[in-house]
Parts: C-alpha cells; structure tokens; sequence
C-alpha cells in the first residue's frame, strides 16, 4: 500500500472511531435523562418503568379529585377512556386544572402502582377563551367587537 493511501486510511478510520465513541458516550449519558410518555392503559399494562421519571396524562375523572387537611396535597384519577389510574401531588395546581379536562404530569410510578406526580400542566382544548373576555360576552349591554384587518 502506498504510503499516502495508508496515513489517508489511518485518518479516516481514527476519525470514524473518534465519532463512534463520542456517539456511544453521548446516548449514555441522555439514557437517564429520557422522559417518556405514558397513558394510564401503559401505565396498567406494566410498560412504563417503576420509581422512574416518567410523563402520563389522560382526562382527569369527574368527582375523583380530592384535597387532603394539609391544603397542598391533592389525589385524583386520570383516564384515557380504557383505563384509569390514581394520582397524588403536592402543590399549587395550575388555573386550568379541572375536572373532566386534560392533564400532562412528570413524576414516578412507584411500586404499588400510584402515581406521584412532581409537576402537573393542565391542557385546553383549541375553543379555550380567557374568563375576562367570557364575562364580557355574557353580558348583554357589551357592545360587539369588530376586527379590522
């Protein structure tokens, strides 16, 4: 082999090495970093990883959501019409937390099978509209709104 080709190959192939590993050490070090998404069926059906950070969310149940005496903690149930599963968290729910509506929470799955949520991020649907401008247009002596392009 020429001498030229051979420190051309050797460059190459340290370069391909150099990438490899970097990659490798890349995805290991994100392995634990990974959040992923559950519903409450994966949830029941054993796919979603026990004392793990996860992501779950479904339809909060109507009449489940309870506050205990410490007036921080709160348990309800979330569905996603196939299954359900219990929920606690601790803290200030957001302004859009309600019955019947959804929900996307962080936390852990812990061994029996409850979730306990770190962080809670109430969803609206695209009809959403801000109570002031729902007040206003309730009320009957509200003159209407033009938008002019």
């Amino acid at each position: 082999m020429h001498p030229v080709r051979k420190k051309r190959l050797i460059w190459v192939l340290s370069f391909l090495v150099v990438v490899s590993v970097s990659t490798g050490l890349l995805f290991y070090a994100l392995k634990d970093n990974l959040n992923l998404f559950y519903t409450p069926t994966q949830i029941l059906n054993k796919e979603a990883p026990a004392n793990k950070k996860i992501r779950a969310g479904g339809m909060v149940v109507e009449g489940s959501f309870k506050r205990l005496d410490d007036g921080l903690t709160a348990t309800f149930d979330v569905t996603d019409y196939e299954a359900t599963i219990s929920v606690s968290y601790k803290g200030i729910l957001p302004n859009l937390f309600a019955e019947k509506e959804g929900v996307v929470m962080s936390g852990e799955l812990n061994s029996e099978g409850h979730f306990v949520a770190h962080e809670v991020l109430a969803k609206h649907d695209e009809n959403y509209m801000p109570p002031e401008l729902k007040d206003t247009l309730k009320t009957p002596d509200a003159p209407p709104t033009y938008y002019k392009n």
